[in-house]
This record gives C-alpha cells, structure tokens and sequence, in this order.
C-alpha cells in the first residue's frame, strides 16, 4: 500500500537546445529530477510551430502521445496541455524503471528531437537501529544503523544526548540503489540504562531540512541495590510499622528475602514481597532487620536497626531535664564562690606584715636621744598593723 500523500520534488530546469541557432530550432525540452513516488512534469517547448505532427516516447522509444493522442495504455502519464507552444505530460507515482531519456518528436521538413532526462532519487526509509549484544555496566556496547536503500547514498549521522557521535560507515551498490550502514561503539554504565540513541538518515531525496530518524533504547544491565524505608521514624509499643525494600537492578531481581540478624522473624510479621508489616510491635521484636536480592550480575542487602520505645519512658526523660539544667547551674554557681573564697585568704596570707612608729621611738617623751641610741630601742614600745 502507498503512502497517503506523496512529496513532488522541484524541477530541476536544465535546458537541451537543439542544433543551429535560436530561431531556427523547434524543439527544447527541461531535465526533471523526482523522488520515487512522487509527480514529475515532462515539458516540450515548441517553435515556429505550424501543426505538425508532435510525438512523445518513453525510454524504451515506445510511444506515449501522438499528436494529442494516447498511444500507450499507461494511466500514470496523463496529456496536461497541448498548444502551438508547449507539450506537456504528468507522471505520477514515478518509479526507478520510469528513469531515463524521454523523446520529444517535431515531424517538419525537418526533423527536430530533444530529450527530456528524468532522473528518479529514493528517500531513505527509517533507519534500522540494532545492538551487536548485551550491554554490561562498565563495558562497551556496539550498535549498527542500516539503510537498505537509498539514492544517492543516505548519510548516516549518530546523537547521543543531544551529542553528535563518530561512526565508521560503509556503502554498497545494489542496482540502481544503494545500501548503507554505520556502526558505533561507546562505553555504558548503569546512568545509561534507558538512554536514547538516535540515528538519522538525510539524502537529496528528502526536503531540505527533513530526515529520517530511529531512537535506539539502551538496555544497559547492572548489579542491584537495596535500601529500606520505614513508614515511620519513631516507633512506640502497640504501633505497626512498615518496612518497603527499595531495590534497583537490571534485571530486576525476582525474589526480595527478609530477615532478622541469625533469629527468625516475628511470629505477627507479614513479609509480602518488597514490604515487612509489624503489628502491636513489642520489645521483644528489637533487631536488625535484613533484605536482600540479587540477580545474574550480583547480590545486595540493606539493613534496619528497630528499637521500641517505651512511652512511659520517653516522657520521664524529657521531663527530667529542666530539673537537671537547674541542678548543673546551682553546682557551678557554688563551685564559684568556693573559688572567690579562697583566693581572697590566700591574697590576704601574702600581704600581712609590720612596722616601727615614730611615736614608739621614745626620743619625744624622755628627750634623751643618746641613750635611747645606745640602748638600740630595746625598751620601745612596738606598734604593729595588719593589713587586709
């Protein structure tokens, strides 16, 4: 079945004169270039026309029209105007077999023929995008793009996020038609699983501007991981709790597998693939808890510490601490005192000491200054001052 809508290629206009001058010549014809499917207009200019006889033929010099008339049963070529000035005919659904020379006949005293080249072009069709084999985290993967067929040759380009990518290409000649084929290799992770590689396909066939586009998926596989969620942050007695196993890995493991440290598992647990419910949870159930899953590349586990918490016990604790604040004040302001005390009786320990007095002299009261020389003061009276 045909495609809906067919594009028509412009004309490629390149004019065949005849032999002799202008004046003299009587026919000229107008290369056309079409896509393969599409309408291609074969056009005859006449001059100095006096109604003669005007013959056009395909390729294979079987003729089309005659003077205006049909002469081959092909209703794909249809007479669109016939005048003293111009032949012209329609082809629809043009095909690679319609290529070649078509001869524009003008029957005078002299003969006069041009040819009309109608080249056919072959838009690709959507590339074929395949993977050489499976693509392994930390390895390289080689994908291959092929267009079966195409004229001229399709160039093949290679994006990988929004990046070009350098391919090695090769074509083959098939006829009248060309096949071609680009291959690409690049190194894969496990960020790369579901990435998109696109290859793209343009030729002459095309608009300007359009081309031919496959998106590649890349299946990149990779070792698991795991990691538990809890429904919860704190978990009291008499509360459920909920353990989801969130693991990634490609292929996806099959099996998830529960466990708490070397015991069994609660009675009351309920472990339904990813997920581990803990109802009415007491401190008996206190442990590690232990997922685990693995596929072809490798093994993970993820582990949850559970502790219940007595009520009771969380609220004595938190009224607890103002009280114990306060008591760390009071110490310190006490230790603080103690500190001042002792420091003032040291600093009064290091500045006690004592004097003679003018008055104790005795030189005043008696008025014997000799003998109160020779006698050294021993009989003074000693005044003395402490200070604090």
């Amino acid at each position: 079945m045909g495609p809906a809508r067919r594009f028509q290629w412009p004309l490629l206009l390149v004019w065949a004169a005849a032999a002799g001058t202008a004046s003299a010549q009587g026919v000229q014809t107008e290369n056309v270039t079409v896509a393969e499917g599409g309408v291609a207009e074969i056009t005859c200019r006449l001059h100095q026309y006096d109604g003669s006889i005007v013959v056009l033929q395909n390729p294979a010099r079987q003729t089309l029209f005659f003077n205006g008339t049909r002469a081959l049963k092909d209703e794909r070529f249809q007479l669109e105007e016939f005048s003293p000035r111009r032949v012209r005919i329609r082809l629809s659904d043009a095909r690679l077999d319609d290529e070649g020379g078509y001869f524009c006949q003008l029957y005078t005293e002299d003969t006069h023929h041009q040819i009309a080249t109608l080249t056919v072009l072959v838009a690709p069709e959507n590339p074929i995008v395949e993977g050489r084999e499976q693509a392994v985290e930390g390895s390289e993967v080689e994908l291959s793009c092929v267009v079966p067929r195409s004229r001229p040759p399709a160039m093949l380009r290679w994006y990988r996020d929004r990046k070009e990518l350098r391919g090695v290409d090769s074509r083959q000649e098939n006829g009248k038609v060309w096949s071609v084929a680009s291959t690409v290799r690049f190194q894969v992770d496990r960020k790369d699983d579901g990435g998109i590689v696109t290859c793209e396909a343009q030729n002459a066939a095309l608009p300007p501007g359009h081309s031919k586009q496959t998106q590649y998926v890349l299946d990149v596989q990779y070792s698991p991981t795991a990691r538990i969620h809890a429904s919860q942050a704190v978990v009291r007695e008499g509360d459920t709790l909920v353990l989801t196993c969130a693991v990634t890995g490609n292929p996806r493991p099959g099996q998830i597998r529960w466990s708490r440290g070397n015991e069994s598992l609660p009675e009351r647990a309920e472990a339904v693939a990813e997920t581990l419910t803990l109802p009415g949870l007491t401190s008996l159930d206190n442990g590690t808890y232990t997922c685990e899953a693995g596929n072809k590349h490798g093994q993970a586990r993820a582990l949850y510490v559970l502790v219940v918490y007595d009520p009771g016990a969380v609220v004595e604790a938190q009224t607890s601490v103002p009280y114990a604040i306060v008591g760390g004040i009071l110490a310190l302001l006490v230790f603080l005192i103690i500190c001042v005390l002792v420091g003032m009786v040291w600093c009064s320990v290091r500045q006690k000491g004592s004097y003679l007095t003018h008055e104790a002299s005795g030189l005043d009261e008696q008025g014997e200054a000799r003998e109160a020389f020779l006698n050294g003061g021993d009989g003074h009276k000693r005044k003395e001052e402490f200070f604090i």
